[in-house]
């Protein structure tokens, strides 16, 4: 039976409460929402001069009301149009968040400044200064936007900065496809508004067959290949300007293979019945959601289209498919592998996989696309030089049949309110079946976490299921929760919770990370019924890898050291400095505050798993080694998220943590045992240190360390052998038994 007891709040207390809980849930509910900051254009005007943009310009003009450009002023002429990349295509990076690049464009269509304003990129951190990818953004000025309309926006070459791939190839998406979008509908340049489709439209015909055998369909058109040598990709790195990449060809034959591609679009029932099997299309079919594609890519040669970069951080970088001004990176989570191809002689394929094509990315099947192949050569040490090759693809006409046509109008740039409302819901629907499987985890730990909690009488009864329960619960925490999902809470999420209370909110950009939704309101609804313990006792990542570390480090014979209480009780206010620090600079700069949050380590060990530049290795391995001999010792002193979590550790309802009379006076051996030394000497638990590791509680029934404990049980022997020792004397004498 387990045990609780209500705290004697008074009634204007019990409103007090009730009134600062719903305050701290509805803001932790928030707690990773963006900005809702349509347009974001406003906001950097007064940030960006004019004349960094346009040389000899002395201002902005108004915004448009119809659209997020500001004209570039020169003597009160305009002489470009700037605008922001992020209110025009919505492609993220690593951190699943847009990158802000300011952009002006003449009007010849050409750019004449551009200068990345913000990014959330933790992959630039890694060893890359800020200011080598600023310049390469600076290397776009001069980019001419008609040649990039009239070539589907790859007439120009790309720099890439090695370790960087993906966030370069991002921003490069993001500023080729909203330049051209701008220039269409400013007609700079010359170019025009696009129009909807005036001739016959087309949509896929389910009567279509599909031909049986890999060359037929090879020679269709069903299936499109490129094939490329050793000789031809020699010489095209020969023709770059960088006299690096000629410098060190492949030595192979020039005749070898260096990769052999095919693809298809395997989402058509005809197609992908052919080559994957009715079994397997059913599959499929059942993974793809309604407005989804899926294309087949397969190949064999020198050169993998898929690489290993995507095990890192989840994103396919070497192939990318392009339609008109959209493109489509494909990612871990949208992607199959192939066992098999079932059509007839089919060659010897040592890759054959499925990509999903999402129902946002705005493809259309019936018309043309390209998939375009990212090669790569190493220059130098950590550098490496790019070219592209494209392979173009068009459904045949026998896949299609003819629909009828609607009046042409222009074609939106900017999706209607209900339409980017329905396409955001569906985003993060998608998001959250993709991480079924973690979330189902987070779920289950949850669940036990709570029942654990609820059931802890039971529990600790036995000191050795305690400790397995709690060594394999933070274990779980830090492989799966930590370092597998990345799902870290951190004081950075709070700073831009209270940074952005006076914008609008969006709720569907805060469930694109669901992880991070369940546990914030897992931590609201456990503050009420234990404080922080729950999530820095338990679920904390970086916690559980102190706490673990530590636990080796005891069986290793590394001294632990208990720092006297008097010390102890001035150290422990660090935190809440630290916390109340940055907050009070982030109401001035949220982004001077999320540099000054790096006291955290949690992006470092836990989030880049230590792949990051020496200093904060160094820091994060400092903190580590510090808490092999005093337990938890940045969980004690220097953690801004426990102190705010801690805050409204005194407002719980509930007190589970049972304690006698005894306890600090005269007994100390749960004070002495507490790992992070939250008992006072006078027997108190202080609730803003505790961390519910419930070690207190197997001492609390302990027959061997609790002096209560123990003298009860010998009250109790002693009892019991009085009464044994009457029995006796009974037995030996009838008599007293007819006196008694």
């Amino acid at each position: 039976m387990f045990y609780a007891r209500l705290n004697p709040l008074r009634p204007h207390a019990a409103k007090l409460f009730a009134q600062c809980l719903a305050i701290w849930i509805a803001l932790l509910t928030f707690v990773t929402a963006v900005h809702a900051q349509s347009p974001y254009l406003p906001s950097y005007l007064a940030e960006v001069p004019a004349a960094t943009l346009v040389e000899g310009a002395d201002g902005y003009g108004p915004m448009r009301s119809d659209l997020p450009v500001a004209p570039v002023l020169r003597g009160g002429e305009t002489v470009g149009w700037a605008f922001i990349t992020s209110d025009f295509v919505g492609t993220t990076g690593y951190s699943g968040k847009p990158i802000h690049v300011m952009v002006a464009v003449g009007l010849d269509a050409r750019l004449t400044g551009v200068r990345l304003v913000k990014h959330s990129e933790p992959i630039v951190l890694i060893g890359i200064p800020e200011a080598k990818v600023a310049g390469l953004v600076a290397d776009f000025v001069g980019l001419d936007l008609v040649a990039e309309a009239a070539a589907g926006g790859s007439a120009h070459e790309l720099d890439i900065i090695s370790g960087a791939t993906v966030t370069i190839m991002v921003i490069d998406d993001s500023i080729v496809r909203s330049g051209i979008r701008v220039a269409r509908a400013l007609g700079l340049g010359g170019l025009t508004p696009l129009l909807a489709p005036t001739g016959p439209q087309f949509e896929l015909n389910p009567d279509a067959q599909a031909a049986d055998d890999w060359f037929t369909l090879t020679g269709d058109g069903t299936l499109r290949r490129m094939s490329l040598d050793v000789g031809q990709v020699n010489t095209a790195f020969a023709a770059m300007d960088d006299p690096r990449a000629a410098a060190r060809p492949l030595t192979e034959p020039d005749d070898t293979t260096y990769i052999d591609m095919y693809a298809t679009l395997v989402s058509v029932p005809a197609i992908g019945r052919q080559l994957l099997g009715e079994a397997e299309f059913a599959n499929l079919t059942d993974w793809l959601e309604p407005g989804e594609h899926a294309i087949l890519v397969a190949g064999r040669g020198l050169y993998s289209f898929k690489g290993s970069g995507y095990v890192r951080g989840g994103v396919f970088d070497r192939i990318i498919l392009v339609q008109g001004d959209n493109s489509v990176r494909f990612r871990d989570r949208g992607h199959r592998r192939v066992g098999e191809i079932m059509a007839k002689g089919v060659p010897f394929l040592s890759e054959m996989d499925v990509f999903k094509i999402p129902a946002d990315a705005g493809f259309d099947p019936a018309e043309p696309w390209r998939l375009q192949l990212l090669v790569q050569r190493d220059v130098a040490a950590l550098e490496r030089a790019f070219t592209t090759f494209d392979m173009g693809y068009q459904l045949p006409a026998a896949y299609l049949r003819r629909v009828a046509t609607a009046a042409p109008s222009p074609a939106p740039l900017i999706e209607e309110a209900g339409a980017e409302s329905a396409a955001q819901t569906a985003l993060w629907t998608r998001i959250w079946r993709d991480k079924t499987v973690e979330i189902a985890g987070l779920g289950v730990m949850l669940a036990a976490l709570t029942l654990a909690f609820f059931f802890q009488s039971f529990l600790v009864r036995s000191e050795r299921a305690t400790s397995w329960f709690r060594m394999g619960f933070l274990t779980v925490t830090l492989v799966f929760l930590g370092w597998y999902a990345n799902a870290q809470l951190s004081v950075v999420n709070l700073m831009a919770l209270f940074g952005a209370l006076t914008t609008d909110f969006s709720w569907q950009a805060f469930l694109l990370d669901p992880l991070t939704f369940i546990l914030w309101f897992a931590v609201a609804a456990a503050l009420i019924f234990w404080g922080r313990g729950a999530y820095c006792g338990w679920l904390c990542p970086f916690g559980a890898l102190q706490e673990l570390t530590n636990r080796i480090a005891r069986k290793l014979g590394v001294p632990q050291w208990t720092l006297p209480w008097g010390l102890h009780e001035r150290l422990w206010p660090v935190k809440y400095m630290i916390f109340l620090g940055l907050f009070g600079v982030s109401l001035a700069s949220i982004e001077q505050a999320e540099h000054l949050a790096e006291i955290e380590p949690f992006k470092t060990a836990i989030v880049l798993k230590f792949m990051r530049a020496w200093p904060f290795v160094a820091y994060a391995l400092a903190l580590l080694a510090a808490g092999l001999f005093v337990e938890r010792f940045y969980c004690r002193y220097l953690c801004p998220l426990g102190a705010a979590l801690a805050i409204p550790a005194r407002l719980r309802m509930f007190d589970w943590l049972k304690r006698y009379r005894e306890c600090g006076n005269p007994c100390q051996t749960c004070a002495h045992e507490c790992m992070v030394q939250a008992i006072h000497p006078t027997g108190e638990i202080n609730p803003n240190e505790c961390l519910n590791c419930m070690h207190c509680q197997v001492l609390y029934q302990s027959e061997t360390k609790c002096p209560v404990v123990i003298k009860q049980a010998k009250r109790r022997k002693s009892a019991a052998d009085s009464a044994a020792a009457l029995d006796r004397m009974i037995e030996n004498h009838p008599n007293m038994r007819k006196g008694i």
